[in-house]
C-alpha cells in the first residue's frame, strides 16, 4: 500500500507519489486496500455494522443535514462511504486517462442504512473492487496523463494517476476509524459473553 504521510505533511503531492505509478500499480493498490479493508472487518457479527461508536471528534462539514454534523459514524457508513468516494475517483480517472476533462461530480452512495450486515458490507468492498479494477481496465492503452483535474477546494492539480490514488488516500484515511469502531465494538460484546 502507498505511504501517504508525506501528502498528508504536505511535503509531497499526491501527483508527486503517482507520477511513476502504472496502471497495473493502481490494481496491485486497489486490492491491497480492499484486502486491508476485509482483514479489518473479517471478524465482525452482524450487530457490529450498525454499532454507534463513542467518537467525541465526530465532524462531517459535508452532512446532509445540521443534526448529521456530529454524527457518530456506524461500520456502515464508514464502508459505504469510503467505497463510494473511491468509485468517484475511480471513474473520474478514467474520464482523465480518455483525455476528457471532469465536469461536475459523478458519486453514488449507498443509503448508510442498508448496511445493516456483516455480509453485506464484505459484499459492498468486494464490489467496489470489482468496480473499480473494471474502470481501471477501461483506460486507453495510452492514457492520456497530459489532462489534469483542478479541483475547486484549491488542492494541487491532478492527472488520471494522481485522480485514481486520491480515492486510495481517501480509503487510508479511514482505515483507523474502522479499526476504532471494530474494537470498540468487539469489547463491547466481550462482557456479554463472558457470563
Amino acid at each position: 500500500m502507498l505511504d501517504f504521510t508525506p501528502v498528508r505533511r504536505k511535503e509531497k503531492t499526491l501527483q508527486d507519489l503517482a507520477d511513476n505509478l502504472t496502471r497495473g500499480d493502481l490494481e496491485a493498490l486497489t486490492n491491497a486496500m480492499c484486502d486491508r479493508q476485509l482483514e479489518l472487518i473479517a471478524a465482525i457479527e452482524d450487530e457490529d455494522t450498525t454499532f454507534v461508536p463513542d467518537d467525541p471528534d465526530a465532524f462531517d462539514k459535508w452532512a446532509a443535514s445540521p443534526e448529521d454534523v456530529n454524527l457518530s459514524w456506524t461500520l456502515g457508513h464508514v464502508i459505504v462511504h469510503t467505497t463510494a468516494s473511491s468509485e468517484e475517483e475511480a471513474a473520474q480517472a478514467l474520464t482523465l486517462a480518455r483525455g476528457l476533462q471532469v465536469k461536475g461530480r459523478s458519486r453514488y452512495e449507498i443509503p448508510w442504512r442498508q448496511a445493516r450486515t456483516a455480509q453485506y458490507l464484505r459484499h459492498r468492498i468486494e464490489e467496489s473492487r470489482r468496480m473499480r479494477l473494471a474502470m481501471l481496465a477501461a483506460w486507453p492503452d495510452e492514457p492520456h496523463l497530459e489532462v489534469y483535474y483542478s479541483s475547486p477546494e484549491g488542492f494541487p492539480p491532478v492527472n488520471a494517476l494522481g485522480k485514481f490514488i486520491s480515492g486510495l488516500s481517501h480509503d487510508d484515511n479511514h482505515l483507523g476509524q474502522i479499526e476504532k469502531i471494530v474494537d470498540q465494538a468487539r469489547r463491547r460484546r466481550a462482557p456479554t459473553r463472558q457470563r
